[in-house]
């Protein structure tokens, strides 16, 4: 389907999501990165997630509410990775209701969209759960991280 995990997303739809990070992570101190591939590693696409989040030092965000969205997109499967503070705060029907959201949208291939909503929607819990107070410090770059 895509050539790379990179050719996923064009530069225009790469640009739109990083937008929609930027825009979120305004109102909250929280931060949201993205981590896609072609191929899930690991036979668990939660494992995988959990990896890349210890391996990218996300868990060293002041607030410890950092949030990893992860797709694995030629297996057709994602995770969300939320750190101690916001998995503590969101419900787990929050996390449910994003991944069946996530997975509807990428069902009807409306990659970019579900993405976007996703991003969104963290965003919304992030700012719920942990308003900007302020000076606002981005922690993590916005940038769209892409494996193999």
């Amino acid at each position: 389907m895509f050539k790379s995990a990179k050719s996923f997303l064009s530069k225009s739809e790469n640009d739109e999501v990083i937008k929609s990070i930027q825009q979120n992570e305004l109102s909250t101190s929280g931060e949201i990165r993205i981590f896609i591939e072609q191929h899930c590693s690991f036979v668990n696409p939660i494992d995988r997630a959990k990896e890349l989040f210890l391996n990218l030092k996300m868990y060293e965000t002041l607030h410890r509410n950092a949030v990893l969205i992860y797709i694995a997109y030629e297996d057709k499967d994602f995770a969300l990775i939320g750190d101690n503070e916001i998995f503590k705060q969101a419900s787990a029907n929050f996390w449910e209701i994003q991944s069946k959201q996530l997975a509807q949208s990428f069902h009807a291939k409306n990659y970019v969209q579900g993405i976007v909503n996703c991003v969104n929607a963290v965003g919304h819990e992030l700012h719920t759960h942990f308003p900007t107070t302020g000076e606002l410090k981005n922690e993590l770059p916005d940038e769209i991280m892409f494996g193999k």
